[in-house]
C-alpha cells in the first residue's frame, strides 16, 4: 500500500540534508501518491524532528539518519495516518507497508490499557503493540502483508521486518558506512555512495531459474529474507533474528480425516480469510484470469460482500490457445459480477517493456508481467484495492512437478526429461537420481545444456549448488519438501512480481491464499486429498479442485492448468519489436560480452521455428539486457 525509504551512518556521521531522502522517496512515489512524510533521528543521542516531505532542509550536526515515506491511503483517509508515526513522547518511530488483517482484534485490549487511539488505522495498532509488547512479541501476533520499521530511541535501536512469506518487500543496502533499506532498489540510485554494478556471482543461477533465491543481482543490495527481522544498535551492530520459518511446519498423517471433513474445513478457513482481506475504506476488486485460484477468490469476494456490486479486471487474448475468457464469464455471470476485461497484443505489450523493466528493477523474468502490469493499469480507473490467487499452487501443490514426486522414475517422465535434455542424456541420468536435483530442476526454465550455449563459462555448480543445499535443509515427505521449497524460492519472486506491477499504478494486491490461518491449515490437510490419484492419474491441488467444483462444476475445475500464459513467439515477432532487438538489445548483448549474442541472434531471426526451451532461452537473455540498460548497470 506503500513505499519506505531511510538509511543512517554505521560511524554516527551526520547527515548535511534531506536531498537524498526526497530523492528516494521520489523514485518511488508511485507507490503511496497521496502522502509523503520524512522524520530525520539520532539512533545516538535521542534525537528526531520532522521534516517538509516537499523541499530540501538543511540539518545542523544532529542527525544520523532519516526516514521516509509513500503514503497509499487505504485505511483512515484523512491525516491521522500520516507517516512516519510516532508514540506520544516522540521516542519511538514507525514506518509500516501494507495491511494487518487482525489488527483491529487488539483494539479493545490497547483501549483498556488506556491507550487513546486518534485514527482507525492498523499503523498505530502496531505501535501501540510494540509499546506494550516489545518487537518479537509484536510481529508474531500479525497476520498480514507487511514491511516495516521501527526507530526506538529509547534503546538505541532500529528494527526492520517483513512478513513471513515475502509479500510486501524490503531491500538493504550496505555498504562502507552507510546503510540504506527501501521498498524498492531504485531508491538506492539517490544514495551517493551507489554503484549499480552487476553481482556476476548469480548469473548462472539466473540462467537457469530467471531469478536469484535470497538475493539480487545488484552487488550489495539484498532482500531482507520473509520471516526475519534485523536489528541494530551502535553497541553491539547487526543481529538477524527469525520469528518464523516454513520448515517448523510438520504434516502430521491422519488417515480418520475425510476428503469431505477436509474440503469443509477448508470452505471456512477461506472463507474468513477472504473476509479479513476485504478490510478497506477504498474501493476493492478481483483480479481474475479464469483459473480456479483467482476464481474461487471472485466467488468468496462476492459471497461476502452480500448484495454489494463487485468487479473483477482480466487480461485477455486473441488468440484463444492463451485466453481463458470463456471461464472469466463462467465466473462473471455465475455471479453477478461486473468483469472488465482488457486485450493485450503486440503493441501493447512492447509499449509497456520498457516501463514493466523498470518497475521490476530485475530482469523480466515471466513474459505474463507486462501483462499484470498492463491489467493494473487499467484497473485503477475502477479499483484500488485487488484481490489475487497468487500463492495456491505453491501451498496446495499446483504444480504439474508435484505430479510426479512419489515416482519419478516413471517411463513417461523419464522419456519426457530425457527429450528436454537430449544434448546431454548420460549428466541428465546421472544426477536426476538425486531427490534434491529432481526438486531444484523442476522449476529450472532452461536446461544445463542450453545455459551453456548462452554462457560458455556456464556451470552447473554455481547455478544449483546454494538451491540445492535449501532443499537438503527442509523437512518431511518428498511432497512438504517441495512446498517448502517453492514458498522459499518460487513464491517470493512471484509476490515480488504482483507487488511492483500493481504498485507501478497505486494499486494494492491482497493474496487471501496467504493468509496466516490458511497456511496453517493447509499443512494440516492429510498429503492424499492434496495430491489426489484417480483412475492411476495423480490430480494435483486436488482439494481445492474439488472445492472448486462444488461450485461451478467438474469440468471448470478439473481441466488441464493453462497459467497465465502469454503468446510471445507472435509478440516477439511483431516488426516494430524486431527493429527494436536489432538497434539496441542485440548490440547492447554482443558489446557487453557477458552471453553469447551469435545464439541469441539466430534465434531472433528464427522465431517462428526454434523450440519452446530456445525462446525461453532468448526471452532471458533479451530480459537481462533490457534491465541493465534501464538501470545503466556495468
Amino acid at each position: 500500500m506503500c513505499g519506505i525509504a531511510g538509511y543512517f551512518y554505521l560511524s554516527g556521521k551526520h547527515i548535511e540534508d534531506s536531498s537524498t531522502i526526497l530523492r528516494m522517496l521520489q523514485l518511488q512515489k508511485h507507490r503511496g501518491p497521496d502522502d509523503s512524510g520524512v522524520r530525520a533521528f539520532n539512533i545516538r543521542d535521542a534525537r528526531s524532528q520532522e521534516l517538509s516531505a516537499i523541499e530540501t532542509v538543511s540539518l545542523s550536526e544532529r542527525f544520523n539518519g532519516v526516514l521516509g515515506f509513500n503514503r497509499l491511503s487505504i485505511l483512515d483517509l484523512s491525516q491521522n495516518g500520516h507517516q512516519p508515526m510516532c508514540s506520544r513522547d516522540g521516542l519511538v518511530i514507525l514506518v509500516f507497508n501494507g495491511e494487518i488483517y487482525n489488527a483491529f482484534d487488539f483494539k479493545d485490549e490497547l483501549i483498556a490499557d488506556g491507550v487513546r487511539l486518534k485514527s482507525t488505522t492498523d499503523t498505530e495498532i502496531i505501535l501501540n503493540l510494540y509499546l506494550k509488547y516489545g518487537f518479537d512479541s509484536m510481529v508474531s501476533r500479525l497476520n498480514g502483508m507487511f514491511a516495516l520499521v521501527i526507530v526506538d530511541l529509547r534503546e538505541s535501536k532500529i528494527f526492520i521486518t517483513r512478513d513471513r512469506f515475502g509479500i510486501k518487500p524490503m531491500y538493504y543496502y550496505s555498504q562502507n558506512d552507510c546503510f540504506a533499506f527501501s521498498s524498492e532498489q531504485k531508491s538506492f540510485f539517490a544514495l551517493k555512495e551507489f554503484n549499480a554494478e552487476l553481482n556476476t556471482s548469480l548469473l548462472d543461477e539466473y540462467l537457469l531459474f530467471r531469478t536469484t533465491e535470497s538475493n539480487t543481482l545488484l552487488k550489495y543490495v539484498t532482500p531482507l529474507e520473509p520471516g526475519t527481522y534485523t536489528i541494530y544498535s551502535p553497541e553491539k551492530g547487526f543481529s538477524t533474528v527469525r520469528y518464523f520459518d516454513v520448515n517448523d511446519y510438520q504434516r502430521h498423517a491422519n488417515s480418520r480425516i475425510t476428503l469431505q471433513l477436509s474440503k469443509e474445513n477448508l470452505k471456512s478457513t477461506f472463507r474468513a480469510s477472504v473476509q479479513r482481506q476485504m478490510l478497506s475504506d477504498v474501493k476493492l476488486g478481483c483480479q481474475l484470469s479464469g483459473g480456479i485460484d483467482s476464481s474461487l477468490v471472485t466467488w468468496q469476494a462476492k459471497e461476502c460482500m452480500k448484495d454489494d456490486l463487485l468487479e473483477s479486471v482480466s487480461i485477455i487474448f486473441e488468440d484463444k490457445r492463451f485466453s481463458e475468457e470463456i471461464y472469466i464469464d463462467q465466473v462473471a455471470s455465475r455471479n453477478s459480477i461486473k468483469a472488465h476485461k482488457f486485450l493485450l497484443d503486440g503493441g501493447s505489450y512492447i509499449e509497456a517493456f520498457n516501463n514493466a523493466a523498470w518497475h521490476y528493477e530485475a530482469p523480466l523474468n515471466h513474459p505474463n508481467t507486462l501483462g499484470i502490469y498492463l491489467l493494473s493499469k487499467k484497473s485503477k480507473e475502477y479499483v484500488t484495492v485487488l484481490l489475487s490467487g497468487e500463492g495456491a499452487d505453491e501451498v496446495f501443490g499446483g504444480y504439474e512437478r508435484f505430479a510426479s514426486l512419489n515416482n519419478p522414475f516413471a517411463l513417461r517422465t523419464m522419456m519426457s526429461g530425457l527429450k528436454r535434455n537430449r544434448h546431454s542424456p548420460l549428466s541428465f541420468l546421472t544426477n536426476y537420481t538425486d531427490p534434491a536435483y529432481r526438486a531444484v530442476m523442476a522449476s529450472a526454465f532452461i536446461t544445463t545444456h542450453m545455459a551453456k550455449v548462452l554462457r560458455p563459462d556456464y556451470t552447473m555448480q554455481s547455478g544449483i549448488e546454494k538451491r540445492v543445499a535449501l532443499y537438503k535443509s527442509l523437512s518431511g515427505s518428498l511432497f512438504d519438501r517441495q512446498v517448502k521449497y517453492e514458498m522459499k524460492t518460487y513464491l517470493p519472486d512471484l509476490l515480488t512480481r504482483q507487488d511492483t506491477m500493481s504498485m507501478a499504478h497505486s494499486i494494492e494486491n491482497r493474496v487471501p491464499f496467504l493468509d496466516n490461518l490458511l497456511v496453517d491449515y493447509a499443512f494440516s490437510i492429510p498429503e492424499k486429498h492434496l495430491l489426489g490419484d484417480q483412475q492411476s492419474v495423480i490430480e494435483t491441488k486436488y482439494l481445492l479442485k474439488v472445492f472448486t467444483a462444488d461450485i461451478f462444476g467438474k469440468e471448470f475445475a478439473f481441466r488441464k492448468k493453462m497459467g497465465f500464459g502469454i503468446p510471445l513467439r507472435s509478440f516477439l515477432s511483431d516488426q516494430k519489436f524486431k527493429v527494436w532487438l536489432y538497434d539496441e538489445i542485440l548490440p547492447g548483448i554482443r558489446q557487453r560480452g557477458l552471453l553469447e549474442v551469435k545464439s541469441v541472434r539466430e534465434w531472433v531471426k528464427n522465431l517462428n521455428s526454434i523450440s519452446g526451451i530456445e525462446l525461453e532461452a532468448l526471452w532471458i537473455a533479451l530480459s537481462l539486457e533490457v534491465w541493465m540498460q534501464k538501470f545503466k548497470i556495468q
